[in-house]
């Protein structure tokens, strides 16, 4: 029982609420959760994008580089 009650004499009023900030008051995400939200997000559209740029140099110049002698 020594370290609850150090604990909450050491946090005075913030001791049983929660340790960080929520979005908003009936939103159950806190801040740091939400920035690893849009981290990850980001990421992935970066990712997709790539994915999307090599997809279309593949389709519009290497294919028909690999295709070009069955046209003729």
């Amino acid at each position: 029982m020594g370290e609850a009650k150090r604990r909450k004499d050491a946090m005075g009023e913030k001791y049983g609420q929660p340790q960080q900030e929520r979005i908003m008051p009936w939103v159950p995400v806190t801040k740091s959760q939400a920035e690893i939200f849009v981290k990850w997000t980001t990421r992935g559209a970066w990712i997709g994008i790539g994915i999307m740029v090599a997809a279309w140099v593949t389709i519009r110049f290497i294919g028909p580089a690999f295709g070009w002698w069955q046209v003729v």
